[in-house]
């Protein structure tokens, strides 16, 4: 597997308005969506920044064990899922794939525990 670079980093925090903000206004950020207690804004190559609030989309073991997770962009998703079958890494749930955007993830534990997750975009060189 060769990791791309990050595509994707999701914070848990209960200030989504405050931390939007922040990342905008004073990184420098592009805010491309803010609906109540989430938000996404873009780092300038292209990858992700997502904020969850309380009451936030994201699926209950996402922020489990850790409060930041990120997602490594990869290739060929499939391939880089079974290479982490092969070497005895728990899988979290099953690859998830956006039929609109061919855009696809899948969470994974790594050995300290935490939750990560490889990430497909077919948008990106």
């Amino acid at each position: 597997m060769r990791v791309q670079g990050v595509a994707w980093v999701g914070v848990k925090t209960t200030s989504v308005e405050v931390s939007a903000q922040f990342f905008e206004q004073v990184l420098g950020l592009r805010l491309t969506r803010r609906d109540g207690s989430f938000a996404t804004l873009r780092f300038a190559e292209g990858g992700a920044l997502e904020l969850f609030g309380p009451e936030g989309p994201d699926g209950p073991e996402q922020f489990r064990a850790n409060k930041v997770v990120v997602g490594f962009r990869v290739e060929d998703i499939d391939a880089a899922c079974q290479e982490l079958r092969s070497a005895g890494v728990e899988l979290e749930g099953q690859l998830q794939r956006n039929p609109q955007t061919g855009y696809a993830w899948q969470h994974f534990r790594g050995p300290d525990g935490l939750l990560y997750e490889l990430t497909y975009d077919p948008t990106h060189p």
